[in-house]
């Protein structure tokens, strides 16, 4: 396969990764609403998981085809990202406030897997135990989530609202589509993911042959950058609406699940050894902007300011700085 076709392939497969996941997305929600669960839990799982979706389909994939290292550099690439380009993109274009909540509860979090992702790395391997340590923790987050449901039921319809506005999920697309098209949206959403996974990859491998570079470089750039487009598009629309929660908390959460739940598919599918490499540069520099961004939020809430160009100026920088130095190696 030629590198023009195989750029075709990536571009088709973006393409159906996305507007697939949008579908699948509408579909089980819709399903789901149709089954008497409530929008809350809804929102929280399955509109949580379609942002992830494009991540996890292409890791699996790829691990299943015997490139897992595109699945890592997916995975930490996109984490990279999704704050050195859809966080700083999006404060650059509309300053955000930092809710309070993030502070207590998501943001240490994610720092908490960050360093867990690290001990994952030191060994230099991903390998069936990390897997299930992965999956172990979420669970746990689960837990917590599922524990603290009933503290959010008295907010559940402005929460509801905002959720639906982040996703472009409407209240009323949900309740006027019946549930035999519904579930055509859900298993049509699905199928289409899985096709455009396997092109995604099938061009991701080729293009990587025909310039002569790594596949853990095109994941950790050219993949982890169309499968953040999600993330880019739902922050953007959550900043001009004023939903800064769900702009932060986007972004965050994703970062959260790329490491507990797309990690853990080429450790399960495709157990092998990690380059030296993704610990000292690619973890190194998702670290370094996580502690970057936490940094930011922590000395802007102090301050009861919002994040803003300044903030995304550094983001940005960093990233173009680490782009730079995969360019060199």
């Amino acid at each position: 396969m030629g590198i023009y076709l195989a750029a075709v392939y990536m571009v088709f497969g973006f393409a159906g990764l996305i507007w697939s996941a949008d579908r699948f997305v509408l579909g089980a929600s819709t399903t789901a609403r149709n089954l008497g669960v409530s929008p809350l839990i809804i929102g929280l799982t399955i509109v949580a998981f379609g942002t992830s979706a494009p991540e996890i389909f292409t890791s699996a994939t790829a691990s299943l085809q015997g490139s897992p290292t595109i699945a890592v550099g997916n995975a930490i690439g996109s984490n990279i990202a999704n704050l050195g380009i859809v966080l700083a993109v999006t404060v650059l274009i509309h300053p955000v406030e930092i809710p309070l909540s993030l502070m207590k509860k998501e943001l240490p979090a994610l720092l908490l897997v960050s360093f867990i992702c690290f001990i994952v790395f030191a060994d230099l391997t991903l390998n069936y135990f990390d897997g299930l340590l992965l999956l172990f923790l979420v669970t746990v987050f689960a837990w917590r989530i599922i524990k603290n449901l009933n503290l959010l039921d008295k907010d559940e319809d402005s929460l509801e609202g905002k959720i639906n506005d982040s996703n472009e999920i409407s209240d009323e697309d949900i309740t006027e589509m019946s549930k035999p098209k519904a579930l055509a949206f859900l298993l049509f959403g699905l199928a289409l993911l899985i096709i455009s996974a396997n092109i995604l990859v099938e061009g991701a491998r080729n293009v990587a042959m025909a310039l002569g570079v790594s596949e853990l470089i095109i994941g950790l750039t050219v993949m982890a950058i169309g499968t953040s487009l999600p993330e880019l598009a739902t922050s953007l629309t959550s900043a001009f609406k004023g939903h800064y929660d769900l702009v932060l908390g986007n972004i965050i959460g994703s970062n959260i699940m790329n490491i507990l739940l797309v990690l853990p598919v080429p450790a399960l599918l495709s157990p092998f050894v990690i380059e030296p490499q993704v610990l000292t540069r690619d973890y190194a520099t998702m670290m370094l902007i996580t502690l970057g961004t936490a940094y930011f939020l922590y000395m802007r809430s102090r301050k009861k300011q919002r994040i803003g160009r300044l903030g995304g100026t550094v983001l940005l920088t960093i990233y173009i700085a680490y782009t730079g130095l995969l360019m060199i190696s």
